[in-house]
């Protein structure tokens, strides 16, 4: 009978003992997968806070409308060029690339000078550089120079690269048009570096003394008192300004360039 009773105890205590067991391996296993799942939407949810390769390209700002623009032309030596000023001295080009002083230098026609023959300089609005650099806004075409202070055809250097060289302009056209030429331009040097025929320059009142033409020195002897017989058809005010005040967006100048040694 002792050993019936020893023998039920001992099987309770032993059933007692597996469930305990197989409750606290519930547990472990419960709690384990648990935080497995936490773990993987840790995971997943740092993939989503890190932008895609590629992302941080398409988020960058708009490149700057300087970019569309064109370059501007500059005149290197050798080079001719159209000197231009309008009447407010705001609207300019000298054959550089300072904006501030060149805005129209976008698309302006420069020829480089290879030898004796014909050529042509010229200046135009029609650009997105010039429209963004009077307006901010490369598509306003909304500003056009009016008037006229200064023009001239210009050659970069020309005194030292072309001694004695003669520039005969033989037209020039504004928006398209050809203008009516007052009198004859005539070659010379303001620095004696840069040669020159000047197309209006109010602040000139007769030729050079350094004047020339096709058909020679301007003036008889160096005091440059006395015009040869053909001289008083030249001067630094070609044509007439007046044509510039209604406003302009092209200028063009034909000349052909002669005296060259060859």
């Amino acid at each position: 009978m002792k050993k019936l009773i020893s023998c039920i105890v001992l099987s309770a205590m032993l059933c007692s003992l597996a469930a305990c067991g197989g409750k606290a391996s519930s547990e472990v296993n419960k709690t384990g997968n648990t935080s497995a799942v936490q773990d993987a939407e840790s995971d997943n949810a740092a993939s989503q806070d890190s932008p895609e390769e590629g992302q941080a390209a398409e988020e960058e700002a708009p490149a700057s409308p300087k970019s569309e623009l064109e370059t501007p032309a500059v005149a290197e030596s050798g080079d001719a060029y159209l000197a231009i000023v309008d009447s407010t001295w705001k609207r300019q080009y000298w054959g550089s690339d300072d904006i501030s002083k060149n805005n129209l230098a976008y698309n302006a026609g420069v020829a480089h000078i290879t030898g004796n023959g014909d050529y042509t300089v010229s200046v135009t609005t029609d650009s997105k550089g010039y429209r963004f650099a009077t307006t901010g806004n490369k598509d306003d075409a909304s500003d056009v120079p009016t008037g006229l202070s200064f023009m001239a055809v210009m050659l970069r250097d020309g005194e030292t690269l072309f001694p004695g060289a003669v520039i005969t302009v033989n037209s020039v056209k504004l928006n398209g048009n050809e203008l009516p030429m007052l009198t004859k331009a005539y070659t010379s040097s303001d620095d004696g570096k840069e040669t020159r025929a000047n197309l209006f320059n109010e602040w000139v009142a007769k030729p050079a003394s350094d004047g020339r033409c096709i058909d020679g020195p301007l003036y008889t002897d160096a005091s440059a008192e006395t015009l040869q017989p053909y001289g008083s058809e030249y001067s630094a005010q070609v044509i007439d300004k007046a044509a510039f005040d209604g406003g302009w967006n092209t200028v063009e100048v034909n000349f052909t360039v002669s005296g060259i040694a060859e």
